[in-house]
């Protein structure tokens, strides 16, 4: 997932992303000590996915704390 597809989304779309990668994270890290992970490299991609949808989250926070300084 792309960062300006990520900055797309709302909000509670962000939150619930945000989550759900989480949750995608515990089960690849399951899979992964398991022996039942084809390919490990996406633990590294939802992670990066993950920092993205942060980042975004992080931003927005920011912004609307100068906004509200700004008034």
């Amino acid at each position: 997932m792309e960062a300006k597809d990520i900055r797309e989304l709302s909000g509670e779309e962000l939150l619930k992303k945000e989550k759900d990668l989480k949750a995608e994270l515990f089960n690849l890290r399951f899979r992964l000590a398991t022996g039942q992970l084809d390919n490990p490299m996406m633990i590294n991609r939802t992670k990066k996915d993950m920092a993205r949808v942060k980042t975004i989250i992080r931003e927005r926070e920011i912004k609307a704390e100068k906004q509200a300084k700004a008034q």
